[in-house]
């Protein structure tokens, strides 16, 4: 959509070089936002713009999209966190992916920014998630198993014609052949700074976690995926989560509880990569909620989703 501003980094080694990155970048955009008479809004969705509205960038990959996904399409105003993390090697890049999207939706309960929708408090943390797996191969990763496996399952999709490059697979999280990386899709765009952050620097610790020990390689119970996706969209960091592998804990626990658990075990993970001083921001959203509390709670106080977006785009750096 033309309402729709992305920022990319260039590759960064660590998450300092990520955060001097996107701070200059953001701001460049926002001075030009500025001069040209508009308001950049970090969130999941955009709070009450209307689908019909909407105008579809000029681009051809976008133009079919759009043509293929019609009114269903029209109606993703939203925004996300994706998170590139560098691989040593193809079947390294296989096994996060696998083991890693067990633990995707505790991302998305910290991420969660997408409340209202057509200016309507639609009674989710994150309702983008649920906008988004209307769409033909969104959502939940498939199980891969090994490098060999997902090549033939590329090959057998681009064959049928049913994608057209690998870019096409809109899942939660999947390998990045172009860049030698997996992606991590499933978060809201958090509404401040610090939170995006400290989000990139969990989301490496995780991955490079995940790639140094040794989780069984078993295909995860769909049903526990989508119930542990679903607590997060609905009820965001006061959902619950069934750890699938009782690696970080033994039968359910709050998603709250879980953040903290897996920060436990990744705090040497982060002090090798530099990044242990984003441990208390993430905490900090634990104590202070996420987007979507913040906004409920302007929206309550002011009555005015537009002083809403306003209070909020002001509250981006801090």
């Amino acid at each position: 959509m033309q309402s729709i501003f992305e920022v990319q980094t260039g590759i960064c080694s660590n998450v300092d070089e990520v955060e001097r990155d996107l701070r200059h970048m953001v701001g460049v955009a926002e001075d030009i936002a500025r001069r040209c008479g508009c308001l950049l809004f970090a969130s999941g969705i955009h709070p009450f713009a209307q689908p019909a509205k909407q105008k579809v960038t000029e681009n051809d990959r976008y133009l079919r999209i759009m043509h293929e996904l019609q009114h269903v399409g029209r109606q993703f105003i939203s925004q996300g966190l994706h998170v590139h993390v560098g691989m040593s090697d193809r079947e390294t890049a296989v096994k996060v992916c696998d083991v890693i999207q067990a633990y995707l939706p505790l991302l998305l309960a910290l991420s969660t920014s997408s409340p209202y929708f057509t200016g309507v408090d639609t009674g989710f943390h994150s309702y983008r998630t649920k906008l988004f797996e209307v769409f033909p191969l969104a959502g939940i990763a498939e199980y891969l198993g090994d490098w060999q496996s997902y090549e033939q399952m590329v090959s057998t999709l681009l064959e049928a014609g049913i994608i057209h490059d690998t870019c096409d697979l809109w899942w939660d999280v999947r390998p990045s052949p172009y860049f030698g990386t997996i992606e991590i899709r499933i978060c809201d765009m958090p509404s401040f700074f610090p939170d995006i952050i400290a989000l990139t620097a969990l989301i490496q610790a995780l991955a490079v976690y995940v790639s140094e020990q040794d989780f069984p390689r078993q295909r995860i119970n769909p049903q526990v995926l989508r119930h542990n996706k679903w607590q997060a969209s609905r009820h965001g960091l006061k959902g619950k989560f069934n750890d699938p592998f009782f690696h970080f804990s033994d039968g359910q626990k709050s998603m709250e509880e879980s953040v903290l658990l897996i920060l436990d075990t990744l705090e040497p993970v982060m002090q090798r990569m530099g990044s242990t001083g984003w441990a208390d921001r993430i905490r900090h959203i634990l104590d202070h909620g996420t987007s979507t509390d913040r906004q409920r709670q302007l929206v309550r106080e002011q009555g005015s989703m537009k002083d809403m977006v306003a209070r909020l785009q002001g509250e981006f750096w801090a």
